[in-house]
């Protein structure tokens, strides 16, 4: 007797491919680089749906809360942007306060019925805190002041380390080269960089 693929109930699922997995659309690799007085976020352009590319400039990073948040996704486009609109709000909720919301949201995303269904990850910076939320209820500061995430993050992260500990290059320059490195390894991430960046204010004598 032959088995069928069970019907997914997800609302990025557009059936299986052909070897019975569930065909979605996803968006791959953000990284986050701290250097000095900047924090910078960068991502690729490219979603995939199954193996085929479904778009190579989609932006998948962020400006929130009066520009002061920077905020990136890998994971389902559409639960990533339900995401965005949640963290906003707690945002403005707790007074642009990074930890605050962030752990608010993490919360949520694990308990809530709704929520709990998104399949993400988000990163999120300001200029003195970086975390990555995961629907586990999981909210990460890393040692160190770099972060990546999506297929192609592992990469992104190794030349970003190699690059902060060998190179005197700002954070900008950092993470768009490190993509770049993400981009020629990594069949899920491309070279359409979308770059956004935080920087401390200069104080006049």
């Amino acid at each position: 007797m032959n088995s069928r693929p069970s019907a997914s109930t997800h609302p990025l699922d557009l059936g299986p491919d052909e070897h019975g997995r569930a065909r979605r659309i996803r968006s791959t690799t953000v990284l986050s680089v701290r250097r000095g007085d900047s924090v910078v976020m960068a991502a690729d352009g490219q979603v995939t749906l199954g193996a085929a590319v479904m778009k190579h400039s989609a932006k998948k990073i962020r400006k929130l809360y009066q520009d002061k948040v920077l905020a990136g996704f890998a994971g389902s486009t559409a639960d990533a942007f339900s995401l965005f609109g949640r963290f906003e709000a707690k945002l403005e909720q707790f007074a642009g306060n990074l930890g605050r919301a962030a752990v608010e949201l993490a919360k949520d995303w694990r308990t809530d019925k709704m929520l709990r269904h998104l399949e993400a990850l988000l990163v999120v910076s300001d200029l003195s805190a970086t975390f990555i939320l995961s629907g586990n209820g999981d909210v990460i500061e890393p040692d160190e002041g770099i972060v990546a995430i999506g297929s192609g993050g592992s990469y992104a992260l190794a030349s970003a380390r190699a690059l902060i500990e060998n190179t005197d290059l700002p954070a900008r320059a950092i993470a768009e080269k490190s993509l770049k490195i993400a981009g020629q390894i990594c069949i899920y991430t491309n070279d359409q960089l979308t770059i956004e960046e935080l920087t401390k204010p200069t104080v006049k004598a």
